[in-house]
């Protein structure tokens, strides 16, 4: 069995730290949901010293976090 997966490239500061674009990318969401998670409450764990940073390590863990689900209607019991 041969199993391809496309990759993609983020670009990761050296303490770190990804913009919003990077970020959003990582996680397979656009830079507005990240926006619209981060005005709720509802994303990741971010720093905004000026401009909105996220750190690779608390992307995983909210990742993580995620409960697995197997339809959209269990989605929106569980979230």
């Amino acid at each position: 069995m041969t199993i391809e997966i496309d990759q993609i490239r983020v670009s990761v500061l050296p303490d770190g730290r990804l913009d919003t674009t990077n970020a959003a990318r990582f996680l397979g969401l656009s830079p507005k949901t990240l926006a619209i998670m981060r005005s709720t409450g509802g994303g990741p764990r971010f720093v905004k010293p000026g401009r909105v940073f996220y750190y690779l390590e608390d992307l995983k863990a909210w990742m993580e976090g995620q409960p697995r689900v197997q339809s959209t209607a269990q989605a929106r019991t569980v979230g």
